[in-house]
């Protein structure tokens, strides 16, 4: 096993992302947003030409690599009554891209949840991600899909369904959704799922790993994310299963304590982001060698 990142969870600028991975000794990266020229940012697949071009020259002259591309191809804000349109296009921005820095894996998901209906349109998107999965596949590049606010994050039966329907189609396991997230293979009202169960169903499929933990505040209705191991993710129990099972892929830590992606509400200084990932990198560090 080795580590890596969610690096723009350090800062949007990819020196900032660099120099994270550098403090911590790590040579993986796995880039989801980061900042343009004109100030703003945004994911690596979207981000203009000239913007990939610099991104792509940083990397390479601090001698990093990205491992993964932590896209927005069919995820939570994409819905499944919506035209394919944006996330075909999302796709065939990202293969040359990929290519470009070396990066084997792309994390996708299989669009949001349609919380109010009980029919979630199983067939059409089984449809789209066996499109999107071979657009990858007759470029010797491989999707992962990821146990988010998704269909297959509704709960593992869900997650082996699409398996089940994409033949091929493998598994970034994070171990922080199933605290905040509903198992909707159970009758209402949905409990909250469990990460060690939903592991234990999906572990042949997993080739990548997520690493978020927190607890759910049943009164707030919102997750208090923590450092890995202090919360209710199964980190540490899901650390010894991965070894004991001879896992040697990449483990990629996600705090959201600094900034949490999906809400726009959460925000903190660029400091406390920075050495608050750094952190939580060093304490993974310790849990992998305690293993």
């Amino acid at each position: 096993m080795f580590l890596t990142g969610i690096s723009d969870e350090a800062g949007k600028a990819i020196e900032t992302q660099i120099r994270a991975h550098q403090e911590l000794g790590w040579k993986e990266m796995e880039i989801r947003d980061v900042l343009k020229a004109d100030g703003t940012a945004d994911n690596l697949h979207n981000i203009p030409d000239e913007d990939f071009r610099r991104v792509e020259k940083a990397v390479k002259d601090a001698g990093m690599h990205v491992y993964c591309f932590s896209s927005r191809i069919a995820n939570w804000g994409k819905q499944i009554t919506e035209p394919f349109d944006s996330s075909l296009e999302e796709a065939r921005r990202a293969i040359p891209r990929m290519k470009a820095l070396g990066t084997q894996f792309i994390r996708i998901m299989s669009f949001a949840v349609r919380k109010d209906h009980d029919d979630q349109m199983d067939e059409e998107r089984f449809r789209r991600l066996r499109e999107l999965k071979a657009m990858f596949d007759a470029e010797g590049l491989a999707v992962v899909h990821e146990n988010c606010m998704n269909y297959g994050g509704m709960g593992a039966p869900f997650m082996l369904r699409l398996i089940e329907n994409v033949p091929g189609l493998k598994v970034v396991f994070d171990t922080g959704n199933p605290v905040f997230a509903d198992d909707r293979s159970k009758p209402r009202p949905w409990p909250k799922q469990s990460a060690w169960e939903f592991y234990k169903a999906v572990r042949g499929h997993i080739i990548y790993v997520h690493i978020k933990d927190g607890v759910w505040d049943e009164k707030e209705q919102k997750t208090k994310f923590c450092f890995p191991g202090e919360g209710e993710g199964d980190v540490v129990h899901i650390l010894h299963d991965l070894k004991k099972t001879g896992y040697t892929g990449g483990i990629s830590i996600e705090p959201h304590m600094g900034a949490v992606y999906h809400d726009p509400n959460s925000s903190c200084s660029g400091d406390k982001q920075y050495t608050t990932y750094v952190e939580y990198g060093r304490r993974m560090q310790r849990l992998l060698d305690l293993l």
